[in-house]
């Protein structure tokens, strides 16, 4: 069975190729039984997500990963979230690849935010404003840009200034037109594209602040109880979601809801409905955007299947080290 760790998702899930790998997976579609979600004690929760493919590119696949949240776990100098993905036959059930699902999460989360923002961001965005700065929030510049060519500057604000200040550095190292901010009003009035990567329980960002012609991603709450952005967020904007799953998950909507300031009729459309062209994306450039994901056993299984084919077809060393320019592909 092939073990794929951290580092070698890393090498063989270019954003440019993990995008279009999860556009053609919206396209094709596959089995997604409802997940599984457990406590855990106390502190701690389980959560199970299974998805299966007759037929696909690489044959008949049956996937499943196990996330366990500890939100906790910051005060012990851990993440919050780790993971395991199997990947099987579905045809046999023999046991093809085990996969740090943490890692796997974390692109394939970056890389679906992207995908929405092709359809939803302004082409021409060349500011984004990180909300966070975990694992997830590090990649999304990356990934973002895939997609928007533009994309120069970013500014990170996270509750602990010292760890935006850390991020900050970090992509300037790589090239961005990076800086830390702790007025997150002032950043978000600037912005060209939102990007919320937290584990927060309170709106960290107010419709008020939402310049016109921005996009608001997010992606950090995936409970009822979880909420990153605030009513106002949604009623100025034109919503969309990552799938169905985020109106009974999300609490950025099931809380708008139960303050009377969204109604599930008033949704634009899923991610898989702009792939295929059932829904339109932005209309025009003066338009408020928000996509709000929840994370999907498709996305999982497109990201694990992509991963192993690359392993069993290895990518030349300039496919891993590119920048990647353009969006992908109109359905």
């Amino acid at each position: 069975m092939l073990h794929l760790d951290a580092l070698a998702l890393r090498r063989r899930l270019p954003f440019d190729t993990l995008i279009e790998a999860l556009r053609r997976m919206m396209l094709s579609g596959c089995e997604v039984p409802p997940r599984e979600s457990h406590a855990i004690g106390k502190n701690g929760t389980v959560l199970v997500m299974p998805a299966w493919r007759r037929g696909g590119p690489e044959g008949s696949r049956f996937g499943i990963k196990t996330v366990t949240i500890y939100p906790a776990n910051g005060e012990r100098g851990l993440p919050a979230v780790h993971a395991v993905y199997a990947l099987f036959d579905a045809e046999t059930g023999v046991p093809l690849a085990l996969l740090d699902g943490s890692e796997l999460t974390a692109r394939r989360t970056a890389a679906v935010s992207a995908l929405a923002a092709s359809f939803l961001a302004r082409a021409d965005a060349t500011r984004l404003v990180i909300v966070g700065a975990g694992r997830v929030a590090a990649l999304v510049p990356e990934a973002m840009r895939s997609v928007l060519a533009e994309l120069r500057q970013v500014t990170v604000w996270n509750r602990h200034p010292a760890a935006a200040a850390a991020l900050a550095e970090r992509l300037r190292s790589e090239g961005w037109a990076a800086e830390p901010s702790t007025d997150l009003e002032a950043a978000i009035r600037q912005a060209d594209v939102v990007s919320c990567a937290t584990l927060a329980t309170v709106p960290l960002v107010h419709g008020q602040w939402l310049r016109v012609g921005s996009h608001l991603d997010l992606i950090g709450g995936f409970t009822p109880l979880m909420r990153e952005a605030d009513s106002e967020c949604l009623a100025r904007g034109r919503v969309y979601v990552g799938s169905d799953e985020a109106m009974l998950k999300a609490g950025d909507l099931v809380q708008a809801v139960a303050e009377g300031r969204f109604e599930p009729i008033l949704l634009q459309g899923t991610l898989q409905q702009l792939c295929r062209g059932s829904r339109a994306g932005r209309g025009d450039d003066g338009e408020i955007t928000v996509f709000k994901s929840v994370g999907s056993a498709l996305e999982d299984l497109a990201t694990a299947e992509l991963a192993v084919a690359a392993a069993d077809n290895p990518l030349p060393a300039s496919a891993f080290s590119a920048k990647p320019s353009h969006a992908p592909s109109s359905p």
